[in-house]
């Protein structure tokens, strides 16, 4: 282990992902500027017609067959966005000691596509269990979709996944960001993944809750986040994984560097298992601006999570009303109406979509809000059409999840000195 240094510079250097509406950086960039929607039609398992949002990624470019069969569908996300991350650091990980190398993916939940599959499985068997696959347990264990990173990239450092409902994003990247300053890795493949529209229960779960999307006919519009007829989400899969390293690392092998990680935090509602609360959330938001060392007002974007859910809309919106009102240069966004609510991928995902915002200074927008529910308003917030500024240096990430748990990660534009 390398001394500890709390104080270490934390920077991303490579970015890999998939998302309904892309499967690296520049794609999913353009899609967000472009107004371009990834949400579909989709038939599920006992319930009917739904919306849903499937990524389109060539799932063997990394991973052999047999691997796939083996393996999960979150595996495979993860092995394609973490080579595209590796790839995109131009890093060489044989020239390298793999036991310095972690892997931490933030997820919502694992294992239902795989147990769900084999119950049904297993009825049109006339319940013989011997038609139960010896695959299962490596399957479904938590660690999964982390594990079969290593498997495939041979990583003998430490990985597993945290489990941070849908702020795991967000949660992703802060373990990667304090494993790199406690000195237990050289390099994090860090971020959050998620699989959820494969499964029928996460669609069942949230109906049942009356918090899902009834608007099939109109997929593309059917979430509508702080619009006052909003009807709920829109489940989606997809992946995002940093390639996170110390600063002084970075220029010593002469990296690209997208943005310093100056900031984040994450805490606990301790009031519900599903409302959120809107005092913890401007807690989360006030503690990561101090972590960072800024103020509200030297912040230029800020991303919500922004679900298309009533009590979640208005919840975060007064938080950030609260927190940034008197903020006159911040531009508010939000990423799901144009993918969808990706789970553990949100934080993630929704990061990386900001993140080209400084090079190109525009502000993506959210899409779908026709009708703004006056408990939702917020001002600067940009809407249908890309907002270009002067300049964007740092940006705010909100993911909040389920039982309370919130989360915001602050990057900021690198630099050099």
């Amino acid at each position: 282990m390398q001394n500890i240094n709390k104080n270490s510079r934390i920077v991303i250097t490579g970015i890999g992902l998939t998302a309904p509406n892309g499967n690296n950086l520049k794609e999913f960039r353009h899609a967000l500027l472009e107004g371009k929607s990834g949400l579909e039609k989709t038939e599920v398992r006992y319930m009917g017609e739904k919306t849903a949002g499937f990524c389109d990624f060539d799932e063997e470019k990394y991973q052999k067959k047999k691997s796939r069969r083996r393996g999960t569908r979150a595996g495979s996300i993860s092995i394609y966005c973490a080579n595209e991350a590796i790839g995109d650091a131009e890093l060489n990980i044989e020239e390298i000691d793999k036991d310095r190398i972690g892997v931490y993916l933030g997820i919502t939940e694992h294992g239902n596509v795989e147990t769900e599959e084999e119950i049904f499985q297993l009825h049109q068997q006339d319940l013989n269990t011997k038609t139960w696959t010896p695959h299962h347990n490596p399957r479904t264990v938590a660690n999964s979709p982390a594990g079969e990173v290593t498997l495939n990239l041979k990583i003998t450092g430490p990985h597993y996944t945290i489990g941070g409902a849908c702020a795991g994003g967000n949660l992703g990247i802060i373990q990667g960001v304090q494993m790199l300053q406690l000195g237990e890795v050289d390099y994090a493949l860090a971020g959050g993944i998620s699989e959820s529209p494969q499964t029928f229960g996460i669609f069942a779960g949230f109906d049942a809750q009356g918090a899902l999307s009834h608007d099939p006919e109109n997929p593309q519009a059917s979430i509508k986040p702080l619009d006052v007829n909003r009807s709920g989400i829109v489940i989606s899969e997809g992946g995002a994984i940093y390639v996170l390293e110390t600063l002084e690392n970075a220029q010593k092998r002469g990296a690209s560097i997208y943005a310093e990680i100056i900031g984040y935090h994450s805490n606990s509602d301790a009031s519900s298992y599903v409302n959120p609360n809107t005092q913890r959330q401007i807690e989360c938001m006030e503690k990561a601006i101090k972590r960072a060392g800024i103020s509200e007002n030297d912040i230029d974007i800020v991303n919500m999570h922004a679900t298309g859910t009533g009590a979640g809309d208005i919840s975060e919106s007064k938080a950030i009303n609260k927190v940034f009102g008197n903020s006159i240069k911040t531009h508010v966004n939000f990423t799901k109406g144009h993918i969808g609510h990706s789970m553990g991928a949100a934080g993630a995902l929704e990061l990386a979509g900001n993140i080209p915002s400084f090079l190109d200074n525009m502000v993506h927008p959210g899409l779908n809000c026709k009708n703004m529910d006056p408990e939702c308003e917020i001002s600067n917030i940009v809407l249908d059409t890309p907002k270009q500024v002067d300049e964007i240096d740092i940006v705010l990430n909100n993911s909040f999840g389920m039982l309370g748990i919130n989360s915001v990660v602050i990057v900021k534009r690198y630099i050099k000195d």
